[in-house]
């Protein structure tokens, strides 16, 4: 005689994946980081504890993953502080755009000056080019902004505003990174990370000083 499988060991069909694991999305990374943010801000955190974080929050791939980077930090259920308007209006997360700014340099330059918007992911080539992103008076629309390139006999020249912090992970063959003339970085400022390679070419960031009156 067949001995029936007991009810809980038969799969239900409705049964899904944990919602802890489902996947999290970018946007999802950002609201995290805007969190962490805050809390170094505040003083609730410190430079190495929010860098520690913020680096796992770059990398996690679910919501299990980032729980626990803010559940001393926030109360179950309450809303998010927000950024968006913190440092001289320096982050806005309105509308951001989710797809990466791409510019592409052969024989020739491109640049980015003035009120003009800084995207979460920018992605740069320069062939026997050059490129300047006048960042001074830009609003970026992530507290974490990555620029990966490659640049070839050309170059990437960047002004910032004084408290963001510039965290260079290039490769140089031929080639380097210079950062020179930048401030230390303030709670709650932009993060530049750049990344990439630069052969025979190279990249420099520059402090701008402060942010001009607008």
């Amino acid at each position: 005689m067949t001995t029936p499988q007991p009810e809980s060991q038969v799969p239900s069909p409705q049964q899904g994946a944990r919602p802890g694991a489902l996947r999290a999305s970018d946007a999802d990374r950002d609201q995290v980081a805007n969190v962490l943010s805050t809390a170094y801000a505040e003083g609730r955190l410190t430079r190495e504890e929010h860098d520690e974080r913020l680096s796992q929050v770059m990398a996690a791939k679910t919501f299990e993953e980032l729980i626990p980077l803010t559940q001393d930090l926030v109360f179950t259920g309450a809303p998010a502080p927000a950024v968006g308007q913190q440092q001289d209006n320096m982050i806005d997360t309105t509308g951001a755009d989710p797809t990466p700014d791409r510019m592409v340099a052969v024989f020739g330059g491109t640049s980015r000056k003035g009120r003009w918007r800084v995207r979460r992911k920018i992605e740069a080539y320069a062939l026997f080019g050059g490129q300047d992103l006048d960042m001074r008076e830009a609003v970026f629309e992530s507290p974490v902004t990555e620029i990966s390139g490659f640049w070839c006999f050309g170059g990437l020249e960047i002004k910032v505003p004084e408290g963001v912090e510039v965290q260079d992970q290039t490769v140089g063959i031929f080639g380097g990174t210079d950062i020179s003339k930048v401030s230390d970085p303030t709670p709650g400022a932009p993060v530049l990370v750049i990344k990439g390679v630069a052969l025979f070419g190279g990249v420099s960031v520059k402090g701008g000083g402060n942010r001009r009156n607008r």
